[in-house]
């Protein structure tokens, strides 16, 4: 990646400029990012400690809730400290960065939930082949095409965005660095930045959709034909955390992102931005915590023992 910008930091103007809406804001970032991390880092903690949770689906929740955590903080432990220590300076490379494992991560989520998809679709649709067709080998491979497609999708949108001349301003309308707002702010011709951003994310998107659509059709006609009450009830429950997380998941980003330039509203963006980059990652473990009796039961194991464990140290 070249610099071929005099700029060499950028300004972000951040969310609000009123002293008090900064302190309150900055207690809600506070407590959003300690549930995320609690959370996330939480869920992984217990997959790893349960045996009862090592399963393919938890194999892609624990990656799911890695992912989660990176993207967050790849965002907002830089929003609070411009809400409160108004430090809204952020370098070029730092923004470059962070952009890059923002995208990288939240492409990796995308993919994710599309292999988490296929998961539910193995598990309903062939449960006799279940163990033999979802084996740690392909869950392996398929977490690892999941990486390895987000950071190149990553590394495609870094090169092409930050090849521009920002030689104008330096004042970012958003509170990260993301992608419309640099963009907006470049004083090169940004017409095939903005192509190659709207292609190739809709390829992304359009892909991971359709694999989550099929396997979910299939999943439906199979339950459709299921005589049982109890056991359409069972298919329905293991499918209803994914469908929520996918649902919010996606019905955020292609609001923000596929969407043409002269659309775009930067304080519509950035409430949008804020439940992607910020809410959503700490809702996922909530979803999966809540609506999940097998997480439930082995986080009641894990404080029986830590109970049990403080007991015999007192």
């Amino acid at each position: 990646m070249e610099n071929s910008t005099e700029v060499t930091e950028f300004l972000l103007v951040g969310l609000t400029d009123d002293p008090h809406l900064r302190i309150l804001l900055f207690t809600v970032f506070l407590l959003i990012y300690l549930v995320t991390v609690v959370g996330n880092l939480g869920m992984i903690e217990l997959i790893l400690l349960d045996s009862r949770l090592h399963t393919p689906m938890y194999f892609f929740l624990s990656n799911l809730s890695l992912v989660d955590f990176g993207y967050s903080s790849a965002v907002t432990p830089k929003v609070m400290a411009g809400l409160l220590l108004q430090d809204k300076v952020i370098s070029y490379d730092a923004c470059a960065t962070q952009f890059f494992f923002f995208a990288g991560f939240i492409t990796v989520e995308s993919f994710l939930l599309a292999s988490m998809a296929y998961d539910r679709y193995a598990a309903v649709c062939n449960p006799l082949h279940y163990t033999t067709t979802m084996t740690t080998s392909v869950c392996t491979r398929l977490a690892i095409a999941c990486y390895v497609c987000g950071f190149l999708n990553a590394s495609i949108h870094t090169g092409n965005i930050f090849r521009l001349s920002f030689c104008q301003s330096n004042v970012v309308d958003h509170f990260f660095c993301d992608a419309p707002p640099l963009l907006a702010l470049s004083c090169s011709d940004s017409h095939i930045s903005e192509m190659v951003i709207f292609w190739v994310v809709g390829f992304n998107a359009l892909f991971a959709i359709l694999v989550i659509l099929i396997s979910y059709l299939c999943i439906f006609i199979t339950i459709l034909r299921m005589h049982s009450s109890a056991g359409r009830q069972k298919a329905f429950s293991t499918c209803a955390s994914h469908l929520t997380a996918v649902s919010i998941f996606y019905g955020t980003g292609v609001f923000m992102y596929l969407q043409p330039s002269s659309s775009h509203s930067m304080g519509t963006d950035k409430m949008a931005s804020v439940f992607y980059a910020v809410v959503i990652p700490m809702l996922n473990p909530l979803i999966y915590t809540l609506r999940n009796k097998e997480v439930k039961s082995a986080f009641r194991k894990v404080l029986g023992k830590a109970k049990s464990t403080s007991r015999i140290i007192i």
